[in-house]
């Protein structure tokens, strides 16, 4: 009834230490299989057990523990419990298990929330793993029974896709088709919703809203004792309903002219329709760099034929970066591209640097924070490519301001460094991850700081980055959320310092990636209050008076087909003759397997991926052998052990340039 999890070994090590391998290794528990079957009813379990703190808090904590046909429920002691005082309830049946019997843990990935267990007596483990087992057949055994194939709800099909390789195959295509009718539903429903809100606008008055897109006038939002939630909503509404609008045909725009809305707005709406006239003022795919694509050579190829179970049953609660994905699965961007995307709104950053009260400067750094999130939002679907090491990626921006340069400077672990330069501020980072899959869901923990700093005002901002997670992994449509508390400081002044929190999502409210703030003195005052959602905009001040500092840019037309990619990410592997002939061997455009998928040749690209992965392998043989160590030719490691630039890259690139660059064969 269960599958080992373990790597094969390749030494003959004694059958003890083979054991104590599998014994410190996931093992993930299988379910029913083949339909419904005569499971006896299970006797009930109750006792403590350790759980581990829902974010933010850390540590272990004891819980009581009762486990009833399949449910288990969990309170502070057993009185709570027979009280109905409870603090939370796990279906078993539709949750994926997995055991480590070394560390006596048990871990539970319930989709909405993943539940790690742990019990310090091994007998009590034991137990607890047997009754579980049971519990768990019985109620998945109840689920197929109370269900006919018509009437099935989709959590419980979950548990009876995870059985077979060929029932997720078949379910994934017929999910794939679903998914797309509910999104075109889901349009078709908000459109109905902006055209009521439009036509019955001249008679809402008791929602007044004022704004200004620079920021330069104070948003009003006149609303009687409506919380900040409430108020994050409803701004969210006004903004969509505008952004429909500006589409809208010339009968409607008669209408709309009629709001008290449209008055209110019009200054804005009119620079939001110049900006998105500008941004859509490209060529096809080999323009000049003063005019940049708008789409990719090729929409996202299908992948509703892969099975990821089969790729990720063996990988439970593993560190993903190790794990061989087929090229379908990945986008044609990578790692140290999505570094860059991090600077798709580095505007924020020339605002802090001509600001001269420190406190707002801090504002404009905790916002830009955030952005560097806006575009994961669209992008639960797939991953970027992992970077060989040596690769090498330069994004030269002068319609931006800035320059950027990154590098692959170590493979395992895997760490990325990158390092940006403009008149206003100088960017960089190192950037190391963690990923781990639980079963529905895989979290992705970065470790590392991000630095920005001010030359005008001798300012250096650092940060730490929060947890991402995508749900929905293996079936369903797949979402991500980022959660955990970003804490900016300034490290050459104390006069002010920022604590952002990106709320991690509750199953019990539709509210979704929430974001507060406070900047604050010296003392901890509260100077300045932030709010908004990580994939729409920020505001700061405190409602009903508050301003707009930032919004997402307009996603381009048919983003879902292109990888759900933002403008600024479609630009990013743009190669022209004129950059091709400045770049080094090394730039992640000349990667043949990233250039083939986006081309739309996936089975070249899969044959390109494995021959540059093998040729890596290859020379890390020859450097072990050798007993060398690779050396990064932009960065270098600084005294906190970090990566920064050593400040070559663009002055090789004048001069002599990176026609005889000499570096290895990446590809």
């Amino acid at each position: 009834m269960s599958q080992k999890i373990s790597s094969p070994s390749h030494s003959n090590s004694s059958s003890s230490s083979k054991h104590d391998s599998r014994q410190d290794s996931w093992e993930i528990i299988e379910g029913l299989r083949g339909g419904l079957s005569n499971v006896q009813e299970p006797e009930n379990q109750a006792g403590y057990m350790l759980k581990k703190r829902k974010w933010p808090m850390k540590g272990w904590h004891k819980r009581f523990f009762y486990l009833d046909k399949g449910i288990l429920k969990y309170a502070k002691c057993a009185a709570d419990v027979e009280k109905g005082k409870l603090h939370g309830c796990i279906d078993v049946g539709l949750s994926v298990m997995a055991i480590k019997k070394k560390a006596k843990c048990i871990d539970l990935d319930a989709e909405e929330n993943i539940y790690h267990l742990k019990i310090k007596s091994q007998e009590l483990f034991d137990e607890w793993v047997s009754k579980l087992r049971h519990h768990r057949l019985y109620r998945q055994n109840e689920i197929s029974s109370f269900h006919s194939p018509v009437s099935f709800t989709s959590q419980a099909k979950v548990t009876a896709w995870l059985q077979s390789s060929d029932d997720m195959d078949r379910c994934t295509k017929e999910l794939s088709v679903c998914e797309a009718q509910l999104l075109e539903l889901n349009h078709l429903l908000r459109s109905m919703e902006v055209l009521h809100r439009t036509y019955s606008a001249p008679a809402i008055n008791a929602l007044q809203v004022t704004y200004s897109c620079d920021g330069s006038r104070p948003l009003v939002h006149q609303a009687s004792n409506e919380s900040r939630a409430s108020i994050t909503e409803s701004l969210s509404e006004f903004f969509d309903a505008q952004e429909v609008l500006l589409s809208a045909s010339s009968s409607e725009n008669e209408v709309r002219m009629k709001s008290p809305l449209y008055f209110q707005s019009h200054k804005c709406t009119a620079q939001s329709v110049i900006a998105v006239g500008v941004q859509l003022g490209c060529v096809e795919n080999g323009g000049s760099q003063e005019q940049r694509r708008c789409c990719l050579p090729s929409p996202s190829p299908n992948t509703s034929n892969i099975s990821l179970w089969n790729i990720l049953k063996n990988n439970i609660g593993k560190d993903l970066s190790k794990v061989a994905m087929p090229v379908q699965l990945n986008e044609p961007l990578n790692t140290l591209q999505r570094l860059c995307e991090e600077l798709e709104y580095s505007e924020l950053l020339d605002k802090a640097a001509h600001t001269q009260d420190p406190f707002e400067r801090m504002v404009y750094i905790a916002t830009f924070a955030v952005s560097g999130y806006a575009s994961s939002y669209y992008r639960a679907g797939g991953k970027p490519f992992n970077p060989v090491l040596g690769e090498t990626y330069e994004c030269d921006r002068p319609d931006k301001g800035f320059c950027f340069v990154a590098e692959q400077v170590s493979h395992h672990p895997p760490i990325s460094a990158c390092h940006a330069e403009s008149k206003n501020f100088i960017f960089w980072q190192d950037v190391r991850w963690r990923n781990k899959f639980w079963g529905k869901s895989m979290e992705i923990v970065p470790v590392g700081k991000t630095h920005v700093v001010l030359p005008g005002f001798g300012d250096h901002y650092e940060w730490n980055k929060v947890t991402s997670c995508i749900h929905n992994i293996l079936s369903g449509q797949r979402w991500i959320e980022h959660y955990g508390e970003i804490s900016i400081k300034n490290s050459n002044s104390e006069k002010c310092q920022c604590k952002v929190t990106f709320i991690k999502a509750k199953y019990w409210s539709s509210s979704m990636n929430e974001v507060e703030g406070a900047v604050t003195d010296h003392k901890g005052k509260v100077v300045h209050k932030l709010f908004g959602k990580w994939h729409e905009g920020m505001y700061y001040g405190s409602p009903p008076s508050a301003t707009c500092i930032w919004r997402m840019n307009p996603m381009p037309p048919d983003y879902e087909q292109y990888y759900g990619f933002t403008k600024f990410a479609l630009e990013l592997n743009e190669l022209d003759p004129l950059t091709k002939a400045l770049l080094p061997p090394t730039d992640s455009r000349l990667r043949l397997d990233q250039r083939l998928l986006e081309e739309g040749n996936v089975e070249s690209a899969e044959v390109q991926k494995q021959r540059i992965e093998q040729l890596q392998r290859e020379r890390r043989r020859v450097l072990e052998d050798n007993h060398m160590t690779h050396q990064p030719r932009f960065f270098q490691k600084s005294r906190d052990d970090t990566w920064v630039s050593n400040n070559t890259y663009w002055e090789l690139r004048k001069d002599p340039g990176f026609s005889n660059f000499d570096c290895p064969v990446l590809w």
